[in-house]
């Protein structure tokens, strides 16, 4: 739960989004109560009541950095994380 509320906090600081491991990615999101589908290399996220669906591709080891600002404008839009 450590490694989770960290990740939050760096996603939500917005200065290495280049840095967010895909792993940690997607245990946030999960912990957030996402649901996720994969199919092929994607990663698909859904959760009841946010309207937006969240789409992650893994780049190397890292998630690409355009889908973090995507996962941070929905984290703070719907205030999630609190």
């Amino acid at each position: 739960m450590i490694k989770v509320k960290k990740t939050l906090n760096q996603i939500l600081k917005g200065r290495s989004d280049a840095n967010i491991a895909f792993s940690d990615l997607i245990n946030l999101l999960s912990s957030l109560g996402f649901d996720m589908r994969t199919k092929g290399s994607h990663h698909v996220f859904r959760k009841d009541g946010i309207i937006e669906k969240i789409n992650l591709q893994k780049d190397e080891k890292n998630a690409k950095p355009y889908q973090v600002r995507q996962v941070r404008n929905i984290i703070i839009k719907y205030k999630l994380g609190d």
